[in-house]
């Protein structure tokens, strides 16, 4: 049977940056540093390892190249790593000086279970400062379609080469060499747009002050611009010190995303190994048909590339998760991350705002504030708008609207925030004409029976935003929305006369949980002062709740829909990559599964750092997917107008979201179904 939690179930691939100490001239001893760390990616499940440049030989012994007593050797010690391939998993990409027709070639050689798939030369050869690589090896730009005889066998070669797994699909690999990847068009370019999704660097690459950032900025650059993983191996010590340096680093970055670096000049045998995540990067460039478009203009050199099949032979064992993954992915956890993209969101939402209101003549802002998260951070973006705009924060009209089951606690936060923040402020109890409207429709409550369905929640959510209306048009203001990305996600808001509706909703953008963040954020940096500070801070102590069902328990909005951490997870892969839920539910359970592992968003309470299991997470990623796919995008076909504020996506239908109000979500919950024997 096979196993729910093994990577190469779900679209990944594990890979291996590789160094260690090069033995200088000394083939045979290289090729068992080849193969030792070729055993111990294999026992770690790997599907690609990369080594450094020329490292049969070591990359610099100059004119020992052109010895054959050396280069004999180098064939035999290639001979040793082929045949020591024969029972490993890895695709072992090694690098050797190879003779061909009257030239000395720089090589990487793709070798796999026994078997040269094929040999890449390096395209450009560095003569300039240290380099002196013209002097012993010939360029390899112009080799395409060419075989190269080793063993007396032909094997193909050139830099046209992509290596793809018949039995991973999205596993296609293609191999550069050092200078390569420093010319203003590398050959991983090209192999990227015909189809290469794991691009490696086989590198030599000495070591000076400033040089390993520059080499990260390449290697994170080529990742992001060709939507790939990119595996990078340095030579590291052992290499000759006659006037240079090694320092040995290896990464692997993912579409512009560092997923492992080894620590700089180790003294042994050193790795970095990561999951690549071969479904993100065909959804990316399914997505960004620029992508598609670039390769169209370049087709007359990316559609010669051959294609090389193998049969990489997986496990579909559980081999754990090489790669982090974000509990929150709308909420970095570094620290210095998520204060920038505070920074940002808050002003993206503010400059929004003001924009909307400088363009249909400076009309007041009309809020309904409740004392929650959501009508706290939009009061606090349209006050610093009206800053900004130079106006009054009296011409913010806030106002809470009590109503059966609204609490003393929230209600006096509401009012102190609106003090706190200068605004003008007022009460307007919806009881008494909710009570007249139940009576009238002859509902059950209006009787004394205590019946809270929907209608009854929805008889008060629906007078607060009609008197915001009328008081908006008596009072010469727009109505500022304050719902969120994760309630438009979920359907949970009332459609029309409802808190769906507004003039301009300024949250529309944010997800529930980078909400609380924001808050933190505007208190971390001082923007209102110490009692709003004061105010805030009890605002997000208090448990998210719609406060319309009367009783002495609190009535928790995530008791009855779900934990929003969790469907913030889900609408972020839904939404930025299209991920199957199956899939989805495999990276929550390493996401969620322990509390004690990964890192946490800064200052997030220490109560609220939960684990889930997998029964649970399956449950919830049903419950979205029922409305998310089944039920709420009628409510999201009529958005009212606000800005997106996340590279993880909005859900307006004028942007990143278009679908049909009619759908099914049944695809989904079959595809969760397939995976309903997972524990």
């Amino acid at each position: 049977m096979t196993d729910f939690r093994s990577i190469y179930q779900h679209g990944f691939a594990r890979v291996a940056a590789c160094t260690g100490h090069a033995a200088i001239a000394d083939p045979p001893a290289n090729a068992e540093s080849v193969l030792r760390q070729a055993r111990r990616c294999d026992t770690d499940g790997v599907a690609v390892a990369v080594f450094p440049e020329l490292g049969l030989s070591g990359y610099s012994i100059e004119d020992l190249l052109l010895q054959d007593a050396l280069l004999d050797e180098v064939e035999t010690a290639l001979a040793t790593v082929v045949a020591g391939s024969a029972d490993l998993l890895p695709v072992l990409v090694v690098g050797a000086p190879l003779r061909h027709r009257h030239r000395l070639y720089n090589c990487a050689v793709v070798v796999h279970r026994g078997r040269i798939l094929g040999i890449a030369p390096k395209s450009y050869i560095p003569n300039y400062r240290e380099f002196y690589e013209r002097r012993q090896i010939a360029p390899g730009d112009d080799e395409r379609g060419g075989t190269l005889t080793f063993g007396g066998a032909p094997v193909p070669f050139g830099t046209d080469l992509l290596f793809a797994a018949d039995d991973l699909p999205g596993l296609v690999l293609h191999a550069e060499i050092c200078e390569d990847m420093w010319v203003p068009v590398p050959p991983s370019a090209e192999a990227a747009l015909a189809g290469a999704t794991v691009l490696a660097n086989l590198s030599g690459s000495p070591i000076t002050v400033g040089r390993a950032d520059d080499r990260r900025l390449l290697c994170r650059s080529a990742s992001a611009r060709c939507l790939a993983a990119y595996v990078y191996a340095a030579a590291g010590l052992g290499e000759s010190t006659t006037d240079l340096s090694w320092d040995g680093q290896t990464m692997i970055y993912e579409n512009g995303t560092l997923l492992a670096e080894s620590e700089r000049f180790p003294q042994g045998d050193q790795y970095a190994v990561a999951d690549v995540d071969l479904d993100l990067l065909r959804q990316e460039r399914q997505r960004m048909g620029t992508f598609d478009d670039n390769r169209r203009t370049h087709a007359g050199r990316t559609a010669g590339y051959r294609r090389i099949p193998f049969r990489l032979g997986a496990p579909g064992t559980d081999l754990g998760l090489r790669r982090a993954v974000e509990r929150f992915p709308f909420v970095p956890a570094d620290p210095d991350r998520l204060a920038q993209d505070c920074y940002e969101a808050y002003n993206i939402q503010v400059a929004g705002l003001q924009r909307r209101m400088a363009a249909i003549g400076d009309p007041k802002i009309v809020i309904g504030v409740s004392g929650g998260l959501d009508s706290t951070h939009a009061l606090i973006v349209a006050a610093r708008a009206m800053d900004r705009a130079g106006r009054p924060r009296s011409d913010i009209l806030g106002y809470t609207l009590p109503g059966f089951a609204t609490g003393e606690h929230t209600k006096a936060n509401a009012h102190a925030l609106m003090r706190a923040l200068g605004i003008t402020a007022a009460e307007l109890d919806i009881t008494p004409t909710a009570t007249l409207m139940l009576r009238e429709m002859g509902h059950p409550f209006s009787a004394g029976e205590p019946v809270y369905d929907v209608t009854f929640e929805n008889v008060q959510a629906g007078l607060r935003t009609d008197y915001l209306f009328r008081l908006a048009n008596q009072r010469g203001g727009i109505v500022l929305g304050t719902g969120d990305l994760s309630e438009l996600a979920l359907g949970w808001c009332t459609y029309g006369v409802g808190d769906q509706m507004s003039h301009y909703n300024v949250n529309a953008g944010v997800p529930k949980t980078l909400i609380q963040h924001l808050i933190r954020w505007v208190i971390a940096t001082d923007q209102f002062g110490t009692e709003t500070n004061d105010t805030l801070t009890a605002i997000l102590d208090t448990e998210i709740s719609p406060e319309l069902v009367p009783g002495e328990e609190l009535q928790s909005t995530e008791s009855k829909i779900g934990p929003y951490a969790l469907h913030d997870f889900t609408l972020f892969h839904i939404l930025r990559y299209g991920f199957r839920p199956s899939k989805i539910a495999f990276l929550a359970w390493h996401a969620w599964h322990d509390r004690e592992r990964g890192t946490w968003p800064p200052m997030f309470p220490e109560a609220e750092r939960v684990a889930y299991d997998l029964p649970e997470i399956r449950h919830w990623l049903e419950t979205f997917a029922r409305r998310f796919f089944g039920f709420a995008q009628f409510k999201r076909s009529a958005l009212p107008n606000g800005p997106k504020v996340l590279a993880g996506g909005a859900l307006s239908p004028r942007g990143d979201w278009r679908a049909p109000s009619d759908s099914t979500a049944d695809a989904w919950l079959r595809d969760l179904a397939r995976w309903k024997d997972a524990d």
